[in-house]
């Protein structure tokens, strides 16, 4: 199924007010996942899902950098229900057209609304429903919307803008400054000289996809960042489809054997970072020489302090020994009219400039939130498994693993968000809200992430925006799947900390 034609007119809503019992943000992967779970477990309940973009995929149909591809494997980025059934880093157009089937393969696509921008939600504890406004960009006008219960899965980060951070001269560099986020569909990159600000999983893509067609792309990173060099093939998966086993049994089986092996390497990093540093270094090591993996390839932090950027068949390897990429290390001191004036002193010349440096934080979708007439301030709120919030009725918000796939979580919260609802309806329940019980009172609260465990830029610099973390288990965002997975299914929806009524 080609992604062209995933495209699909909005659907006109009536100009009056339309209810729902379930109304789902976004039709990225938590969105279309969400759908999924609500339809074959809650088959009795009315939704919708409004996206603001003009088709599903979130990420993966908003990014159009060349390369752009999964920095986690699609045995476990993928949904559980749905086999994976091609190599385990994709490119955005397979995610896509995987995302596509799901969509087509159940009958989700008279459930979305595209081009819809929520604006403001409001909760009435009165008539117990969410009020959303939004507007619709093809035609401008503002629609409404009422819900018994909203499922945020509308992402993590600003779709509308990356982050780049001010340097000094930067109106002075006669070139083009462009941040992966906003790539420009006719951008002439071919023959040209490209630097590359950043080091994570953006430009361990970006670099390779051009260094073919380029005159020289440098990466120019302020420090270094961890790289799994690896084959772009699962040997299991290869040996059980030889066997000629059923493509739901392969994913599966992979599936279980892909998490098996990651619970292992997390434990390993926590518990012996320096035997996993040495290891991860030995795979840099089997392409590059060593003067050039301790000056730009080791870095100061133990494994797993921020994620690990996997390099399918070390591709991004291949285009420095092969000349077409270099790698620098060092700070910047300002832009200059031919380029970026280094700490060192080096002036590294260019004609393009792009900054993979990150995105902005986006907490809830940037939406107006009122409950009960007064402005939500979700940093005021502290956080129940990371999913709801106290003062907030009637909503889960997906926030997936940052040592693990996202979508892990997203069908775990779609079975919690399921039972949930079931059980409000066998108690007679309009309203459910989290709050501290007694025992929890003086518990004391710190950060939604502890920084010493998880430390990306995107979430230090937006930190203050997210609700706090209490220090029991049912007041954290354990970012632990393996935990989760046996957890989030017992969890007793009669325990105080739920409030009915």
């Amino acid at each position: 199924m080609s992604t062209e034609t995933k495209v699909r007119e909005p659907t006109r809503s009536p100009a009056k007010t339309e209810h729902f019992d379930v109304l789902i943000v976004g039709a990225g992967i938590s969105g279309v996942g969400g759908a999924y779970h609500l339809q074959q477990q809650c088959p009795d309940k009315s939704f919708v899902v409004l996206e603001q973009l003009d088709n599903f995929g979130g990420t993966w149909w908003s990014h159009r950098y060349p390369g752009i591809r999964s920095d986690s494997d699609l045995y476990t980025f993928g949904y559980r229900f749905k086999p994976w059934t091609s190599a385990p880093i994709a490119s955005a157009e397979e995610i896509l057209k995987y995302m596509g089937e799901v969509i087509e393969e159940n009958d989700l696509s008279r459930h979305i609304r595209y081009s819809h921008t929520i604006t403001h939600a409001e909760w009435s504890s009165k008539d117990n429903l969410w009020t959303l406004e939004a507007v619709r960009k093809d035609t401008g006008e503002t629609v409404h919307f009422t819900a018994g219960f909203l499922w945020m899965c509308q992402g993590y980060y600003r779709q509308q803008k990356g982050y780049t951070p001010q340097w000094e001269g930067m109106a002075d560099f006669k070139g083009q400054i462009v941040h992966p986020q906003e790539w420009p569909e006719d951008l002439a990159y071919k023959g040209k000289k490209v630097i590359v600000i950043g080091s994570g999983a953006t430009a361990a893509t970006l670099v390779p996809a051009i260094a073919g067609d380029v005159d020289h792309v440098t990466l120019l990173q302020r420090s270094p960042t961890y790289f799994v060099p690896g084959k772009n093939a699962d040997e299991l998966a290869d040996t059980l489809r030889q066997l000629q086993i059923d493509e739901t049994w392969v994913h599966e089986i992979v599936r279980r054997k892909r998490l098996f092996d990651q619970d292992a390497f997390t434990k390993l990093a926590v518990e012996h970072p320096d035997a996993v540093r040495a290891e991860l270094l030995a795979g840099v090591r089997a392409f590059l020489p060593e003067d050039m993996v301790e000056k730009h390839f080791s870095p100061s932090y133990r494994p797993w302090r921020q994620r690990i950027a996997f390099v399918p068949d070390g591709d991004l390897f291949q285009g420095v020994i092969a000349g077409k990429a270099s790698v620098v290390t060092d700070e910047i001191v300002r832009f200059t009219p031919k380029g970026i004036l280094l700490k060192s002193g080096q002036e590294l010349e260019a004609d393009i400039i792009v900054s993979a440096t990150g995105f902005n934080l986006n907490v809830l979708g940037d939406i107006d939130f009122v409950v009960d007439g007064k402005p939500l301030v979700f940093g005021d709120t502290v956080t129940y498994r990371g999913m709801m919030f106290t003062g907030v009725p009637n909503m889960v918000w997906v926030f997936g693993y940052f040592r693990a796939s996202w979508t892990l979580r997203a069908d775990l919260i779609g079975d919690f968000v399921c039972r949930m609802l079931k059980h409000m309806a066998g108690k007679g329940a309009k309203k459910v809200e989290v709050a501290l019980r007694p025992q929890d009172k003086d518990m004391p609260l710190s950060t939604w992430i502890d920084p010493e465990n998880f430390n990306p830029g995107y979430l230090m610099r937006g930190m203050h925006l997210l609700p706090r973390r209490g220090d029991k288990p049912e007041w954290q965002h354990s970012q632990d799947y393996w935990r989760e997975k046996d957890e989030l299914p017992l969890i007793d929806l009669d325990d105080q900390a739920f409030r009915y009524s």
